[in-house]
């Protein structure tokens, strides 16, 4: 009978996912704990495997695709076999309905065989009924397939004790058939933790405690839904108890070792599962390749990105043709194009900056600024210990003051209104490895030059890591981009809608410039400000540009 798939929820927070790419094709054959897909949530690209034997009969959400948790991502079943109905949904019903029937005399029959285990625990019960504190998050082991009964704790990354931020792997959890990195979606301290690394626990078991800091958990029930794998046993519970503990061991040692190869000196070598497959199919040896993820852990880019030595007989073959005699050279090769899949992000930034581009009437104004005391004052600041400010941070600072004295440049169209912010949320673009993100600063004009370094320094990372949080990205007034590092003198950058305007800051320059009537050695930097002509007129962001000057060519007025 075909069994349908459906997009699953990776994540807490997950809501849809897209299909990065299908690692299977329709009619291809099946085995269970093949890799279907490589799925993106919104905060990671995972892997999907089958939990089914068969062929790919239907593939519901092409690559590049988006869809809904639940929404129908496959179909396997028998070659041949007939699946109209599924794909018009009558069979759909039919399943879930059988499915739920057989939960729910599942649950009757364990009712009934646990009612009288129930009855005689009750007596001994009376500990795991504190209330949990305020601010306290239970941790439970999650569903990481369809069919996931258990899970093992592969590794901790974080330990009792540890601060742990929003978006943060807290462990590798092993399933049957892969190991995944399981992220925390809550802030605080790890107060505890429930199932220790190599030891296994049926889903829904506490697997940790998150909260305040110096939180008293001894109150909270830690016993979970089972902690520990064990057999199930009618008779002798107790006598069993070591027997099925030991096996436990047994079989997460067998498990762990999966997952693991040996290196050359007998050290472990830790592989995603479609690594793995990877290495074998080309050929290499995982000891020779050198992993990128967490703990030195090989993930797909490694293999793909793994360059063999080259091969004394290459060697010798190239020592051969460099002593032959030199031949004409004839222009040859091959035209190719290399596609690839567009990201959740590439296509959200071509998206946003298609409608800022064509709907807003841009324009540019461009000035030059002397920088030679903006260098002198940030030489004495940054001689003061732990402290480092960047000209880019004193470029925020000045925009901000300006954005005060000229508020019409701090505003957004709303067709019928102009709305000018009374506050000022400075926008910072941080360009990573898949596109642009733009963390905010809030309320960036009340902040002192080094709080603005500290914060913008904190965001970028976080940006970076992929672990930046869609409200550090909500809010901006204005945006500053600067691309100076990169040696650019001058550019103009598409406006960060709803902001009115964006300035785009160059390299400073080592050039002639005329002082007191003489040529001498100075250093310059070029602004330009991209305004919506429909809230900015040119006399407005002129003046604007003048005050931005005014600060920036003496640094003192900024600290007034």
């Amino acid at each position: 009978m075909a069994e349908v798939i459906k997009m699953p929820r990776l994540s807490d927070t997950m809501e849809e996912g897209t299909v990065a790419k299908w690692l299977k094709q329709k009619g291809d054959k099946v085995e269970e704990g093949d890799i279907l897909a490589e799925i993106e949530t919104d905060k990671a690209t995972m892997e999907f495997e089958s939990f089914y034997d068969g062929t790919l009969l239907h593939i519901g959400i092409e690559e590049g695709d988006t869809a809904p948790v639940d929404a129908l991502l496959a179909i396997i079943g028998e070659e041949g076999e007939d699946i109209s109905s599924l794909l018009d949904g009558d069979g759909e019903d039919s399943s879930s309905d059988k499915k739920e029937e057989k939960s729910k005399d599942s649950d009757d029959e364990k009712s009934e065989d646990t009612s009288d285990e129930d009855s005689e625990g009750d007596e001994d019960s009376d500990s795991g009924d504190g209330e949990i504190p305020e601010g306290v998050e239970i941790i439970k082991m999650p569903r990481l397939s369809d069919t996931m009964e258990e899970g093992t704790v592969a590794s901790w990354l974080k330990q009792e004790g540890d601060k742990v931020e929003e978006g943060d792997i807290l462990a590798e959890i092993e399933t049957d058939k892969a190991t995944m990195e399981f992220e925390s979606f809550y802030e605080g301290t790890l107060l505890k933790i429930g199932i220790q690394e190599g030891e296994s626990a049926k889903v829904d078991s506490l697997l940790a405690i998150i909260g305040p800091e110096g939180t008293d958990v001894s109150k909270i029930d830690t016993s979970g839904d089972g902690s520990k794998k064990s057999k199930k046993s009618s008779d002798s519970k107790k006598d069993k108890e070591t027997d099925s503990s030991k096996d436990s061991e047994k079989k997460t040692e067998d498990k762990t070792s999966e997952s693991k190869s040996e290196s050359k000196d007998g050290g472990r070598i830790f592989a995603s599962p479609l690594a793995k497959k990877m290495a074998e199919d080309k050929g290499i040896d995982l000891a020779d390749v050198k992993g990128s993820g967490e703990n030195g852990r090989i993930v797909k880019k490694d293999i793909e990105d793994f360059k063999p030595s080259e091969k004394p007989a290459a060697k010798e073959e190239a020592k051969e043709e460099a002593a032959a005699d030199v031949q004409p050279y004839v222009p040859a090769g091959e035209e190719s194009f290399e596609d690839r899949k567009n990201s959740q992000m590439r296509k959200t930034i071509a998206k946003r900056l298609g409608e800022s581009k064509f709907t807003a009437p841009h324009y540019y104004l461009t000035i030059e600024v002397d920088m030679a005391n903006a260098m002198q004052s940030r030489k004495h600041i940054n001689e003061m210990p732990d402290v480092k400010v960047s000209f880019n941070d004193m470029v925020i600072k000045a925009s901000a003051m300006a954005l005060r004295k000229h508020p019409q440049v701090n505003s957004q169209w709303t067709g019928d209104n102009t709305r000018i912010a009374k506050h000022i949320h400075m926008g910072v673009a941080v360009a990573v490895e898949e596109g642009l993100v733009v963390p905010v600063l809030k309320f960036a004009d009340q902040m002192s030059l080094t709080q603005i370094g500290s914060n913008v320094k904190d965001l970028a990372g976080k940006a970076r890591n992929k672990k930046i949080q869609p409200s550090d990205m909500e809010g901006s007034t204005f945006t500053v981009s600067n691309l100076g590092m990169f040696g650019i003198v001058e550019f103009t950058s598409i406006i960060n809608q709803p902001n009115s305007a964006i300035l785009s800051v160059g390299t400073i320059v080592e050039k002639p410039v005329v002082r007191n009537g003489e040529i001498v050695v100075g250093n310059t930097m070029k602004l330009t400000l991209a305004c919506d002509h429909r809230t900015v007129d040119g006399a407005t962001g002129a003046a604007f540009l003048q005050t931005l000057k005014t600060y920036l060519e003496n640094p003192v007025t900024m600290l007034a």
